[in-house]
């Protein structure tokens, strides 16, 4: 009896290690970027590591919305991507985990105090301008003027040729809505998006969805982050970038480990690898033109000059707050969204 028991014991013990074997070798990994993109730091770290990598790709509020429906029993183990005003809230409401990367000490300014303004629940990993593209093309096939500002897009001329996500699902649409507010004020600002509304064709679930849509002649203007509509002007669509008169927003892209992460050694790991210059660098193989946190990473001269382009001071505490999202998210949907078009 003594010996079945120390046996039937040590088998469970060796199932138990097994099991736990088999969690360290896995990454449940999610991924708010551009789908190639996910799916080269998802491959990147496999071959790296040996982990094996179970990606979910979605948009940046899409991801968040899971994260919270998953908290009282997280899947995911480290989200990757996406507008960081998604990230912040998930920070606000402990979805996320603190981690300071032995990294650090290679990033720009920007992604530390990303870092710093979520309590270390979450690190900025790329940044780019908010804009918009047009196709040429069908600009001039429309006998539509050239747009160069943010109300120029107000004009009755382009109803129906204009495309953005919606705020709720996308964090790009979402950083559109926070910088118009900025820009011109709330009421103005309302006043504007109520106006953009009535041009508007259709708002998608995916940020970079209009400038696809601009680059296959099924939209005429995409409100984007301008690197994607870089990256459809470099791989040969007739897609022309615009930074706005007014001035415009921008994003902090950002990494956080998810509270409660079952892989959390794996989620670390994956972490400090994302922050190498070296991985950082291998957005050029797949088009991402944003300007990478490491100092050290390689960028594009085809990619967006934050340098020249006119960025207002944009408040990520406070746009980045579940309080004010929220807020004004419902007055969107409220105000904005059941207006006819």
């Amino acid at each position: 009896m003594t010996r079945f028991g120390l046996t039937a014991a040590s088998i469970v013990l060796a199932a138990g290690l097994a099991t736990q074997a088999a969690a360290a070798e896995k990454l449940n990994y999610y991924c708010s970027a551009q789908e190639d993109w996910c799916q080269l730091m998802a491959r990147g770290f496999e071959e790296a590591t040996g982990i094996k990598v179970n990606m979910t790709r979605r948009s940046s509020g899409e991801t968040f919305a899971l994260i919270k429906a998953e908290s009282a029993n997280p899947k995911g183990d480290v989200w990757w991507g996406g507008t960081g005003d998604p990230h912040l809230q998930a920070a606000e409401e402990g979805l996320t985990q603190p981690y300071i990367s032995p990294m650090r000490g290679e990033l720009h300014p920007w992604a530390l105090a990303q870092a710093e303004s979520a309590g270390d629940r979450t690190i900025g990993i790329y940044s780019g301008a908010l804009g918009y593209g047009y196709n040429e093309e069908l600009l001039k096939a429309n006998n539509l003027p050239v747009p160069a500002c943010w109300k120029d897009l107000l004009d009755p001329v382009y109803k129906g040729h204009v495309q953005m996500a919606n705020p709720n699902t996308s964090g790009t649409a979402y950083t559109t809505l926070a910088t118009i507010v900025q820009l011109f004020g709330e009421e103005d600002g309302f006043a504007f998006m109520k106006s953009l509304h009535a041009n508007i064709n259709q708002y998608t679930k995916s940020g970079s969805a209009p400038i696809k849509a601009a680059a296959r002649g099924e939209n005429t203007i995409g409100i984007v982050f301008m690197h994607d509509a870089v990256k459809q002007a470099v791989s040969g669509f007739p897609i022309k970038v615009v930074a706005p008169c007014e001035g415009t927003g921008y994003e902090i892209g950002s990494m956080s480990i998810i509270a409660g992460a079952r892989n959390l050694e794996n989620a670390r790991k994956f972490y400090d690898w994302a922050l190498t210059a070296a991985v950082q660098s291998r957005a050029l193989e797949v088009k991402a033109y944003q300007v990478m946190s490491n100092v050290a990473a390689e960028s594009s001269p085809a990619a967006p000059d934050l340098s020249s382009i006119k960025l207002i001071d944009y408040d990520f505490a406070l746009y980045g707050s579940s309080a004010e999202r929220k807020r004004l998210l419902k007055k969107w949907d409220d105000e904005v969204s059941v207006l006819p078009q």
